[in-house]
């Protein structure tokens, strides 16, 4: 599988995933279909009319370390087999591997250190003609907050094979240890700053301009929680919270 180790598909658990609809629609600019789920409701996030998210109203009763949150999931060749990979390798399965008619079968795992993320193997290997970053509405960096980062780097580095690429000095903050895969950078690690955060996987949702989305994200009723911040390379990032409580991120240009 030439996905493996590569983050596929992202989705957003939600308390109210009618009114998320309503305000990424507008901020990033999605559209949004019906995924014609039998007996459930799940909305799929477009870009040119081609999924690249999805979303759902968190179930009662849900126990999948994802609640309220955006997940990522990354694909494998065997969901078993990996699964109990995280588990030798000090993680745990929240959600034990099942299937997703027509689409994949998939698994929720969690990190030794607790963040989570979907073991994903899709019906189909390719994807096809899909948007990528930085198309707006696509994701175009991922970024691991957590409480040892070069623990964290070796667990996933065993599993999916990433490899290290250029690690920054950000001073009292620690290192920003950049990851890559095939020798293409797409995301970052590092120790969380805040002591006691829950680590976690922060993802950064394109927009054409920061400014402008930082506009809309207001108008909607959405907290700024940092940013807009120029980052290496020219680009900027804002991080907020939707109206839900959801934390989410952006980056683009600025006009």
């Amino acid at each position: 599988m030439t996905n493996r180790g590569n983050f596929v598909w992202y989705e957003l658990m939600t308390s109210d995933a009618q009114a998320a609809e309503s305000f990424y629609s507008n901020v990033v600019g999605w559209g949004a279909q019906d995924a014609g789920v039998p007996n459930m409701k799940y909305t799929l996030l477009t870009v040119d009319s081609k999924p690249v998210a999805g979303m759902m109203t968190t179930p009662e009763g849900c126990n999948t370390g994802v609640e309220s949150m955006w997940a990522g999931y990354i694909t494998v060749d065997d969901v078993d087999q990996f699964a109990s990979r995280v588990k030798d390798a000090g993680g745990k399965v929240s959600v034990e591997p099942q299937d997703i008619p027509n689409v994949g079968r998939f698994a929720v795992v969690a990190d030794p250190q607790g963040a989570p993320f979907t073991l994903f193997k899709p019906s189909m290997d390719e994807r096809g003609d899909f948007p990528t970053p930085p198309t707006a509405g696509t994701i175009g960096w991922h970024e691991l907050m957590t409480s040892n980062w070069k623990d964290a780097f070796g667990f996933y580095s065993g599993l999916f094979g990433w490899t290290k690429g250029e690690a920054m000095d950000m001073g009292p903050m620690g290192t920003y240890q950049i990851v890559e895969r095939h020798g293409q950078m797409f995301g970052a690690m590092m120790n969380d700053p805040e002591p006691g955060a829950s680590p976690v996987w922060r993802y950064y949702i394109c927009v054409d301009d920061i400014t402008s989305a930082e506009s809309r994200l207001k108008a909607k009723g959405g907290q700024v929680l940092f940013g807009p911040q120029e980052v290496p390379g020219g680009q900027w990032i804002l991080h907020g919270r939707d109206p839900q409580g959801v934390f989410f991120a952006l980056v683009g240009n600025r006009a």
